[in-house]
């Protein structure tokens, strides 16, 4: 099994969408970077997902995801009418593609960026790195486990 953080920005689909959502899966399409595009390509059935709320203030992990379709043609792309909409994508060269992913839990409190930043352990996580824009991106099985031990203590602590 991988793990991944996926960003999204609250306003067009957050944690709470994706949770009441039809059978809490939704596709996650409009990715148009190659390199994150080749991490949903990584992608297996099963893998895990932080969901990342991206613009926000302050930006932070909110939750858990997990892939439940591997990596397809992104049909947003072949749209004029689509915001995400490619010239350069055809069906029969798509270029980007997306994944399915589905509602496993909301943390009882988010993650702050900020907060993450001095956690022993994280040094090397990819969300903490300075310029890091990437809107899907890999977490180490180390980094899985440091993020989730975070959370329920933080939910420990508010009960």
């Amino acid at each position: 099994m991988k793990y991944w953080l996926m960003k999204s920005e609250p306003e067009s689909y957050s944690i709470d969408d994706l949770a009441k959502a039809p059978r809490k899966t939704t596709c996650w399409d409009g990715v148009r970077n190659y390199q994150a595009r080749n991490f949903m390509r990584e992608m297996e059935i099963g893998d895990q997902v932080f969901f990342y709320h991206s613009s926000t203030e302050p930006p932070c992990i909110v939750g858990v995801a997990e892939v439940v379709k591997k990596a397809y043609p992104d049909h947003t792309a072949l749209d004029p009418k689509d915001k995400h909409y490619d010239p350069k994508a055809t069906p029969s060269k798509p270029i980007w593609e997306m994944v399915d992913i589905k509602f496993v839990r909301k943390f009882d409190e988010p993650l702050a960026l900020e907060d993450l930043r001095d956690v022993k352990g994280l040094e090397k996580m990819e969300l903490l790195r300075r310029g890091s824009r990437l809107s899907v991106q890999p977490v180490t099985a180390a980094e899985w486990k440091i993020v989730n031990n975070l959370a329920e203590k933080k939910a420990a602590k508010k009960k």
